[in-house]
């Protein structure tokens, strides 16, 4: 069978077009689609590249960080995140939220299979050593502070030994640093025994570059149709308790949280995939995977906290390569990756606040399903132009549905 897409990475950019055209029998209008969206800059940062898929960019505002204002650039395609974030900064707003960096260090391994115990006690003696020589694989992160700063010896198996390099990457996201710096223990140690090095590389469960958030609400910023703020308070209390002791709450109440997260570290070009593995397995470090806040009622305040591994950059990378970045930072109000850190870990913490008031009151759907009534109506094909009187009677539905907006635009092109 003749492999159409066989050395697809060699062809040129309109070869890929047209082989990709054909495969997918797509009409001349599809792929001037795909062409009206490539960008020459994209074209060079990843494989067999086709085009730039765009995401909707906002900005959610209200939020206070220890006595500070910063509006927060997010890239997301669901309608709720952005409204529900601004939403939770507001009820904190009167207090704010009070962000610690803990600590701001990448973790890398050196993973051994079979050392001897001399190998062992060689690594030990040579601590220092080999700290130096990781320093020597990338000698500029000295110039900024940054550098190796200590090396352990951790047994995973009887087998299997990693060997755990903590760096200060300084403002930089770190994984060509610490990778390089990795490379140059691993090959010191193969040196001493040939072949033990199985693998070198960089960690993302970063528990050495964590963040700690925290928040308080008065009452009077949680009343609700029916119920006090101090009883919101209390159902609060409750729901974040139930993240605790169950992995099916747990896992919908963090995924809520990562809403605001994804949508801030997308919009910093950060590596969102990287966050999210990483906080993911901090959630699950007791061997339980449980909520990452918790909110309880404390001298007649609701008080929520969360801490968690945010190796975030504000230098290198992507953060380089598109220019809305250095935009965004600057709408943030954000000068260095600490407040990076302390930003995205805030946003969260809000998100969390909004979804979780939404659920012990009025059901997350009224909220969610009233932003999500404009895609709908979009999605149904109705025009800019259309679009205000759709949404008018879509909002008087009990149960607005896609049929529903079908006819409505039906009857209002009916009628012209």
């Amino acid at each position: 069978m003749d492999n159409t897409f066989k050395h697809f990475y060699r062809k040129s950019y309109a070869e890929r077009l047209s082989v990709v055209g054909k495969y997918a029998e797509l009409d001349e209008d599809n792929q001037a689609l795909i062409k009206s969206h490539a960008n020459s800059t994209s074209s060079h940062l990843i494989e067999n590249y086709l085009t730039d898929y765009s995401i909707p960019e906002g900005v959610g505002v209200n939020l206070i960080i220890n006595g500070n204002e910063h509006e927060i650039p997010m890239v997301t395609e669901e309608p709720s995140v952005i409204a529900a974030v601004s939403n939770g900064a507001r009820m904190l707003r009167t207090n704010g939220i009070e962000a610690t960096v803990l600590n701001r260090e990448l973790i890398g391994q050196v993973v051994l299979h079979k050392p001897t115990s001399e190998l062992l006690d060689w690594i030990d003696d040579h601590r220092a050593n080999l700290i130096a020589l990781a320093d020597s694989a990338h000698p500029s992160i000295q110039n900024y502070g940054g550098g190796a700063t200590d090396l352990e010896i951790r047994k995973l198996d009887h087998d299997n030994y990693s060997i755990d390099l903590s760096v200060n990457v300084s403002e930089a996201m770190g994984a060509n640093i610490i990778n390089s710096m990795l490379e140059a223990v691993g090959a010191s140690i193969n040196q001493q025994m040939p072949g033990v090095v199985l693998m070198q590389i960089l960690s993302n469960y970063a528990t050495k570059s964590l963040v700690k958030v925290v928040g308080k609400i008065d009452f009077d910023q949680l009343g609700a149709p029916g119920m006090t703020g101090s009883e919101v308070a209390a159902r609060i209390g409750l729901a974040s308790h139930i993240a605790q002791v169950d992995p099916y709450r747990a896992t919908t109440h963090n995924k809520g949280i990562m809403n605001g997260i994804d949508a801030v570290t997308i919009a910093m070009g950060n590596d969102w995939r990287a966050i999210e593995s990483g906080v993911h397995a901090y959630a699950a470090r007791d061997g339980q995977y449980r909520g990452l806040s918790k909110w309880e009622v404390i001298d007649n305040q609701l008080v929520g906290s969360m801490t968690i591994p945010l190796p975030v950059g504000f230098v290198g990378g992507a953060t380089k390569v598109f220019p809305l970045v250095k935009i965004n930072q600057r709408i943030a109000k954000v000068k260095n990756a600490r407040g990076l850190m302390q930003l995205i870990a805030a946003t969260g913490l809000a998100q969390n606040l909004a979804a979780l008031k939404a659920i012990v009151t009025d059901g997350i759907q009224k909220g969610h399903m009233a932003l999500q009534i404009k895609s709908l109506a979009m999605s149904a094909g109705a025009t800019p132009e259309e679009l205000p009187e759709v949404l008018h009677q879509l909002r008087t539905m009990e149960h607005p549905s896609e049929d529903a907006a079908k006819q409505i635009i039906n009857q209002i092109r009916n009628t012209k």
